[in-house]
């Protein structure tokens, strides 16, 4: 079993319970001020296992399976089999944890914000793959061809509208920001990054 497919059960299975148990809900959903007045820390985590749908859920693990198998691959090539894997986990919730720090310092005094999602980690997925294959066809709604790296700006760009408008537990915010953070440690973790992405995308420009 891959370690997407293993997220993918797990943040199935605490949604689920999430949906049926709203006290569980509570518990375990990002909430600012029960993490800096409280010191639930683990909501910073947890909060990336649970949505506030089934379409949230849905969508969200579309995007991970979908991606998150090739990033997976990439970290065991780099890395090896057991390494990989490990640190391939361990990316994914750093992703979800930095997602929730700018909405931590934001909101640490306002009691009725909170938010929820694996959107944040899902989206560091989505920008590192666009980083080893920017030009590489999406299909959006399943039938429109669309390049991955064009996909990711309208990404962003609804993420940033939504944060806006959001009224609705989701962690907008963190799609912007998780984005941000899967790059950069992929960057670290694998200093060729960059150049492969220049490669890549001045290779696959029109003209």
């Amino acid at each position: 079993m891959t370690v997407t497919i293993l997220i993918i059960i797990v943040t199935c299975l605490i949604s689920y319970k999430g949906f049926k148990d709203r006290s569980f809900f509570e518990q375990l959903k990002h909430h600012p001020v029960s993490e800096a007045k409280n010191g639930q820390w683990y909501r910073m985590v947890s909060s990336g296992f649970l949505h506030a749908d089934w379409v949230h859920l849905g969508i969200n693990m579309y995007v991970l399976y979908e991606f998150g198998t090739l990033v997976e691959m990439l970290y065991l090539d780099q890395f090896g089999e057991v390494a990989g894997r490990g640190i391939y986990l361990a990316l994914y919730l750093v992703m979800i944890i930095l997602a929730d720090i700018p909405s931590f310092i934001k909101h640490k005094n306002n009691s009725y914000y909170g938010a929820i999602g694996a959107s944040g980690a899902v989206s560091g997925i989505l920008f590192i793959f666009i980083l080893f294959l920017p030009w590489a066809e999406l299909r959006l709604y399943f039938a429109i061809p669309i390049p991955a790296i064009i996909f990711g700006i309208l990404y962003l760009a609804y993420s940033s509208w939504a944060s806006k408008k959001a009224q609705d537990n989701i962690g907008h915010d963190a799609h912007f920001y998780g984005a941000l953070s899967g790059m950069v440690l992929t960057a670290i973790l694998i200093p060729r990054t960059f150049s492969v992405f220049i490669d890549q995308f001045l290779n696959g420009l029109p003209f």
